[in-house]
């Protein structure tokens, strides 16, 4: 199994109260509630929190896109990753997340992608994403063309990477006269490619197509929910004819370990609740704005996602006690990610050991016990 920490670099001194008074932790909340200078404290602990990974043993460190809001500081990934090139020798990199149908001219991502590849030597793992409802809202990008925009970027991307250029392409939303991407990557052909996605059926039947086997990573689910979403994907791929490898099954979850699993509650109850309750909070129409996703795969997901579609609020008991988040003792948490391995063929484990206003201290105490006493047992 490959393990990677993975991090959203939330604000953690963000005024909860105050921010209670805004319809949401995106888009819309004043950035007057951001401080600079608390805010460059906060990048440079979470930097150090994802190189310590690499001492650990960790096979690489994750970080990815949103803009405007309190909950992630990456708009642009792609300088974070530049900064742990500098500071880590062999540790994967893994940009989960860079949301093609946002971007004006794609060209600018497969360059970004390729230089980072070449900087860091071949330790660049792509993530290719659509971005949530919110980010349309933030950019203003109409979320109708979403799926379009998507495919046709990441076609874009994968021919400046594998093709001579220049040579020209011609799409419904991306035109070049001239794609000749310099530099090229350092991997060959191109920097492996990830998809991360809440499960939508569109996303299986694409990633599995055997001209890709992109692995899929399912996100922000309970432990019924990844099982549910991730088997498909392996009887999609049998319908296309081949049988998938573990790597191409992956799960991103929070992550908390302590000694046993009242202290790990006591110490991370409240900081799961404020990442689903105080970031991730925002009305519907944030969330699925009109024409973001195919109708059948809105009615799965509120259908799945009851807690969503009710409107109430996640307490830490019953996100741990769906697996939504992984928190308990060393024990505890190797049998819940060992059960979700057995019934899926889970391959690769995406742990994010920092969430809301974890603090570092505790942060790095998990980390430490999850390379120690969890890792190995999963590797095994």
């Amino acid at each position: 199994m490959k393990i990677i920490s993975f991090h959203l670099m939330p604000y953690r001194p963000l005024d909860f109260e105050e921010a209670a008074k805004h319809r949401s932790a995106w888009v819309v909340l004043p950035n007057s509630l951001y401080d600079p200078v608390k805010g460059a404290e906060e990048y440079a602990a979470f930097i150090d929190f994802l190189v310590d990974a690499e001492r650990l043993g960790f096979d690489g460190i994750g970080v990815n896109e949103h803009h405007q809001n309190a909950y992630g500081l990456m708009p642009a990934p792609n300088l974070i990753a530049s900064a742990l090139i500098q500071r880590t020798k062999k540790v994967k990199i893994a940009i989960l997340g860079r949301a093609l149908p946002l971007q004006g001219n794609p060209m600018n991502i497969a360059e970004e992608y390729a230089m980072l590849d070449n900087l860091s030597k071949g330790r660049i793992i792509c993530g290719f994403v659509r971005g949530i409802g919110a980010e349309y809202h933030s950019t203003g990008v109409n979320p109708y063309f979403s799926h379009e925009r998507f495919h046709e970027a990441h076609d874009l991307i994968i021919q400046a990477w594998t093709k001579t250029g220049p040579f020209p392409f011609e799409g419904q939303h991306y035109n070049i006269r001239y794609v000749n991407c310099w530099p090229r990557p350092y991997q060959t052909p191109h920097p492996p490619i990830w998809i991360p996605s809440q499960g939508s059926s569109e996303t299986v039947a694409w990633a599995s197509d055997p001209a890709r086997k992109y692995p899929f990573l399912v996100t922000f689910s309970a432990t019924d929910l990844v099982v549910r979403y991730l088997n498909p994907y392996r009887d999609q791929a049998r319908q296309y004819g081949y049988e998938p490898e573990s790597g191409q099954f992956g799960w991103a979850c929070p992550v908390y370990v302590a000694d046993t699993d009242e202290r790990a509650k006591a110490e991370a109850g409240y900081a799961i609740e404020t990442l689903f309750n105080n970031y991730l909070r925002m009305p519907m129409e944030m969330l699925v704005p009109p024409g973001y996703t195919s109708f059948n795969s809105m009615k799965n997901f509120f259908k799945l996602r009851t807690a969503v579609a009710s409107g109430t609020k996640p307490t830490a008991d019953s996100l741990i006690a769906s697996g939504t988040a992984i928190i308990g003792s060393a024990k505890t948490v190797r049998a819940k990610i060992e059960e979700v391995r057995d019934r899926t063929g889970l391959g690769i484990l995406v742990p994010m050991l920092q969430f809301g206003v974890l603090s570092d201290e505790l942060a790095k105490r998990s980390m430490e016990k999850f390379a120690s006493e969890v890792m190995p047992h999963l590797r095994d």
